[in-house]
């Protein structure tokens, strides 16, 4: 078993596809583990804030398979097939670390979004501080200790039973 580690983002009705994502992702894998879930500025444009979190998840399903289903999962659930980077979204799904894997290609591994956001680097650091980055060699509460702007995060009580 793989352990995966996803981004969920949504800033359109948000509460409905967090839960949903959670409830799709437990069909994908098991030992599924939530990070606290955080109100956030939107990032690189003006729209809505979005909820965000990490879910960790062993799965036994391949890098592709598991892309593509996370694709499904998003146009499934209100997303465009042909949307923008930097827009307000249903629901937005990234694989922040596969395993070991390190790949330049899409999807890029590690998601370099883990040095970018505090949404992404607080949640993880939550589930895996410890846990060395491929490629890169530092952990995750090295990169944690460094990041900014992570007074911008805002917990949210969850409002869903998690398994």
């Amino acid at each position: 078993m793989i352990p995966v580690y996803v981004g969920i983002g949504s800033n359109i009705d948000r509460h409905k596809h967090v839960e949903a994502a959670v409830s799709e992702l437990e069909k994908m894998g098991e030992d599924l583990r939530l990070s606290t879930i955080y109100e956030s500025p939107s990032q690189g444009f003006q729209g809505g804030a979005f909820f965000n979190l990490v879910i960790e998840l062993k799965t036994s399903l391949s890098l592709e398979t598991f892309a593509s289903m996370l694709k499904d999962i998003e146009i499934r659930w209100g997303r465009k097939p042909d949307a923008r980077k930097f827009q307000d979204r249903t629901l937005d799904l990234d694989i922040i670390l596969f395993g070991d894997v390190v790949s330049s290609e899409s999807p890029q591994l590690p998601r370099q979004d883990i040095y970018k956001y505090p949404f992404v680097i607080q949640p993880l650091f939550e589930l895996c501080p410890d846990l060395l980055l491929p490629g890169d060699g530092r952990s995750v509460r090295q990169i944690w200790l460094k990041a900014d702007n992570l007074e911008v995060l805002k917990p949210v009580k969850s409002w869903f039973i998690e398994k």
